[in-house]
């Protein structure tokens, strides 16, 4: 009987869903035992009472968001153990960890996409997940020539929130508008929808707003549903129990780095708005995300608007940067691999429902768009590699 130790938050939606996949392993495997010491503990007795419980419960391993200073005791243990990222990477022990600079790349590509010119980033002081994901957010958009802002500010409690929001105020009216506003995590993404509801900022007009973990209590909170990346968390939960276990077995010895990876959007009203300049190109484009499930033809698209078909071809590709077939091709393909790691549907029945006529060339698409198959795509986002 494997007996681990918990010490890690659940009140967020990512740990919830680390915990929902470290309980499926140990299902799979176990039994095992998990015990959370409550958060008054560490208060009451120090980091010294935590080690000491462990000690006298005689834990086989411990899963824990723990400061840099005090590793040393966990180290006096001498059992498996695993950090959550919190404003270090451990060199000691395995850490729970994450592709942040990646996501922070994925935010910016969304946004470059959606034509953006200005962006903006919204961190958490000292954190290492926030820090690299600004990292990754401002080399893309650099690539590109686009203006980056950059703001960060402790975890506000609501105690706090009262006098440490005014700079966020300042900072959110001083960005230029449009401005497309990647934040941190979701908690961040919310404080920024508030502050705007507050001061009659719009979003999506104004501000563009995007986070991470997809917690979707928070996400809905906002009178704006704000629109968040997914990550792979649970599968991170699974493959922490896995190391554990061939940790405990010594069928592994050296620490190891379990990296959580970012998989989709899911999107709501907040990223709506594209930064288009050319009102015409701006109603094409509006209709096709409507209707690209349908045939759509250019020149019942000229029928919208006041513009000819070439002319209309040459103005959209200077808008968007890519021709209006491929526009229509990429909605259909975001669909469908939406629809990948959704449902269980058929690839015929996801073809169908994409818009495309037939599946016969949808796994050729897909693999040129995504750089994998259909079926791998799926089983890279719904599985926890048993």
């Amino acid at each position: 009987m494997i007996k681990v130790l918990i010490l890690i938050d659940y009140s967020s939606e990512f740990s919830r869903q680390l915990l929902k996949g470290l309980i499926r392993y140990s299902k799979d495997n176990g039994p095992w035992i998990f015990y959370r010491l409550p958060s008054y503990y560490k208060a009451l007795y120090g980091k010294e009472g935590i080690v000491q419980w462990a000690k006298e419960w005689k834990a086989d391993a411990i899963i824990a968001k723990w400061d840099h200073d005090g590793t040393n005791l966990l180290a006096e243990l001498n059992i498996p153990v695993i950090l959550q990222n919190y404003k270090y990477r451990s060199e000691y022990f395995s850490n729970l960890t994450g592709d942040y600079i990646g996501t922070g790349e994925m935010a910016a590509q969304f946004f470059i996409k959606r034509r953006y010119r200005n962006f903006a980033f919204y961190g958490n002081k000292g954190v290492i997940w926030s820090r690299e994901r600004a990292e990754g957010f401002r080399r893309e958009v650099e690539k590109t020539g686009g203006n980056y802002f950059y703001f960060e500010s402790e975890n506000l409690s609501e105690e706090e929130w009262s006098t440490s929001h005014i700079q966020l105020d300042e900072w959110l009216f001083s960005l230029p508008k449009p401005v497309a506003l990647f934040a941190c995590d979701d908690s961040f993404a919310l404080q920024v929808a508030q502050i705007c509801n507050l001061n009659n900022i719009k979003i999506p007009e104004d501000i563009a707003l995007l986070g991470v973990d997809n917690d979707e209590l928070l996400c809905n909170l906002s009178d704006c549903p704000i629109s968040s990346i997914v990550l792979e968390v649970e599968k991170g939960g699974y493959e922490a129990g896995r190391l554990i276990d061939r940790l405990i077995k010594k069928e592994r010895e050296e620490p190891f780095d379990i990296v959580i990876n970012p998989v989709r959007f899911e999107l709501r009203k907040s990223t709506e708005r594209y930064d288009i300049a050319n009102e015409y190109v701006l109603k094409v484009v509006k209709y096709i995300e409507k209707h690209y499930k349908e045939d759509i033809a250019i020149d019942y698209l000229t029928e919208l608007i006041p513009l000819s078909r070439r002319s209309l071809e040459v103005k959209f590709k200077e808008e968007m940067g890519t021709s209006i077939y491929q526009f229509v091709l990429n909605c259909r393909i975001e669909n469908f691999a939406n629809l990948l790691a959704t449902t269980n549907l058929s690839l015929y029945e996801m073809a169908l429902e994409s818009g495309f006529a037939d599946c016969k060339n949808v796994s050729r698409l897909f693999k040129k768009a995504k750089g994998c198959t259909p079926a791998d795509y799926r089983l890279r986002i719904q599985s926890y590699t048993h």
